[in-house]
């Protein structure tokens, strides 16, 4: 049912959300925001425009797949291993210091340990959308920034997807045996795109490569299977996608097909963050834990950029770049909602408990946004001396 409005739905979501963004680069504000905003007030808490948007978010996911297939696309696979060696101890403690502290706020403000080791856990990620949305393009895919970026949202999702498993599979041995073969599953992917993509794709990119639009759907084609096999194999779409991008990055057009699938990728990105918006009921969420979100929201902008800070100084990175980097880190992610949905369907926290997480990765979303765009390069800056692209 939800679909037979899909057409009249996307003139609204794109007309309101451009007459939004319009509204908002008047007033300065990052356009990130105007599609929340626009979510908000045209979804169904709001003006009820769009009275189901779950299936608006299914389709957004496309975005999310794209734009870690593009990012797989610039990361060469000897460069990404040098990456992740320098960078899983400092996502790993930093992940840990972020759980300790939210948890540890939760149980200040009433929740069970049970709860509270659930939230701490599901708000200790950064969005990968987020921090990779306002970053230059130049600095995301030909620079160090974007680099180490990429390492340490790549090993987070990771372990947001380990944490997952955990929830959804009970424990012991079970759990166990699942995390081990997540580990082979990765590695057997990785290997097989690879042996594809250099024995079939490039060959046929070779012998095709003078009709733009075959290349066009070849290379989103494969970005898109290699996304599937992943989920069907127990992994998640962002992975396979990611892979099948890295495998693809030592061709010599992966920079040419990355530019042509910008437009497509930002077109779905804009339905997701329309999305969030739309599915979250601001009055009925802030009544129970209005303080203990707005606190908790507080304590991740402030803690995060300072220990990742901390974190890329110990591995040798400048001050200056640490906390660059600490600050685009610095909010609740999509993964955390998608553990607060996991969490909330096996019995192990509370409708109270859910709308903490999803009004703390809300308002991070915003402030983080803000704190970004003001202080740093990015795309969408409503000023001329902070816009890069």
């Amino acid at each position: 049912m939800a679909f037979q409005n899909i057409i009249f739905e996307f003139v609204l979501i794109f007309a309101g959300a451009a007459f939004f963004a319009t509204l908002f680069l008047y007033l300065k504000q990052p356009v990130i925001l105007a599609y929340i905003g626009f979510g908000i007030v045209a979804g169904p808490w709001g003006l009820g425009f769009i009275k189901e948007p779950e299936h608006i978010e299914k389709l957004s996911h496309v975005g999310v797949i794209l734009l870690l297939y593009l990012l797989g696309l610039n990361l060469q696979p000897d460069r990404l291993f040098h990456l992740f060696s320098k960078t899983a101890v400092v996502t790993a403690l930093t992940s840990l210091v972020f759980f300790v502290i939210v948890s540890a706020a939760a149980l200040a403000f009433g929740f069970n340990l049970t709860e509270s080791i659930i939230i701490g856990a599901a708000l200790m990620f950064s969005s990968t959308i987020i921090s990779l949305k306002l970053i230059p393009t130049t600095a995301l895919h030909h620079k160090h920034t974007g680099e180490m970026m990429t390492s340490v949202l790549l090993m987070q999702d990771v372990i947001a997807i380990i944490l997952i498993l955990m929830l959804t599979g009970g424990q012991g041995e079970q759990v166990t045996t699942a995390i081990a073969m997540l580990f082979i599953k990765l590695v057997l992917l990785a290997v097989i795109a690879y042996g594809f993509v250099k024995y079939v794709v490039n060959n046929l990119f070779l012998r095709f490569d003078i009709i733009k639009e075959y290349t066009f759907l070849l290379s989103l084609g494969w970005g898109l299977f290699g996304a599937g096999v992943a989920e069907f194999a127990g992994l998640s779409y962002e992975m396979g996608a990611f892979i099948a991008g890295v495998a693809f990055a030592s061709s010599p057009v992966a920079m040419v097909v990355a530019e042509t699938l910008k437009p497509l990728r930002d077109f779905f990105l804009i339905l997701f963050f329309f999305s969030i918006g739309a599915q979250f009921n601001f009055l009925v969420t802030t009544q129970d834990v209005l303080l203990a979100g707005a606190v908790i929201s507080v304590l991740i902008i402030a803690v995060k950029p300072l220990v990742f800070s901390q974190g890329f100084q110990l591995i040798g990175e400048s001050k200056k770049f640490s906390m660059e980097l600490g600050v685009r880190l610095g909010q609740g992610s999509e993964f955390s909602l998608l553990v607060a949905y996991s969490a909330l369907a096996v019995g192990l926290i509370d409708v109270r408990a859910s709308y903490l997480i999803q009004m703390v990765v809300i308002i991070t979303f915003v402030l983080s946004t803000y704190w970004v765009v003001y202080r740093y390069r990015t795309p969408i800056s409503s000023t001329e001396r902070n816009r890069m692209d």
